[in-house]
């Protein structure tokens, strides 16, 4: 959904997007997390683009929280400012799983806000179906997979039928098997309920 919007933005615009993972940003010494972010917005002068911060929330929770971090704070400051003096011609999205934790200052910063729901049932159907067309499912149990990929995000579930497609491959057969599909929704499901 999200990273899915974001390189259809960049393909109508004929931009290059540009995906920053703030994991390789953020690190444990003071400043240094906001010099590579200055960096970031530095190459947004320069190189007309889309850039694409995806999982925002690792930089963008709400300040004063009681696991509010000082680091992360001072970067956060750091990328308000620098969204407040931006003048380049590049767009900039955030994305999070996770909006309730942001804080609400990154919202007044950007122009648009655009909120996806997880799929119901018919859409989780087309997504499993289509991610795994090139295999055998004959037999599968769709309801109960249909059932376990229920609140999970189209990515969570995409992620999901290719591991379950990963798992076939790798013992050598070429029929997706319910179990190896349920395995991997209850997999992203704990996966989704850890973070």
């Amino acid at each position: 959904g999200k990273t899915m919007t974001a390189s259809a933005l960049a393909g109508e615009l004929h931009l290059p997007l540009f995906m920053i993972v703030l994991d390789g940003l953020i690190t444990k010494f003071m400043g240094e997390t906001a010099g590579k972010l200055r960096l970031v917005f530095d190459a947004m002068q320069a190189t007309r683009g889309v850039y694409f911060f995806d999982e925002f929330d690792a930089i963008g929770a709400r300040r004063g929280e009681r696991q509010d971090v000082g680091e992360i704070r001072r970067v956060l400051n750091s990328f308000l400012q620098f969204l407040e003096q931006d003048d380049s011609h590049s767009l900039i999205i955030a994305a999070t799983n996770h909006p309730e934790l942001l804080d609400r200052a990154l919202f007044r910063r950007f122009d648009d806000v655009i909120e996806y729901a997880v799929p119901d049932r018919p859409i989780i159907e087309a997504l499993l179906r289509a991610r795994l067309d090139r295999f055998d499912t004959r037999g599968l149990a769709w309801n109960e997979a249909i059932s376990q990929a229920e609140r999970l995000s189209q990515a969570e579930i995409t992620r999901a039928a290719d591991d379950a497609a990963k798992t076939i491959i790798l013992r050598g057969g070429k029929r997706i098997t319910s179990e190896a599909l349920i395995d991997a929704l209850k997999e992203r499901r704990q996966a989704s309920l850890s973070e």
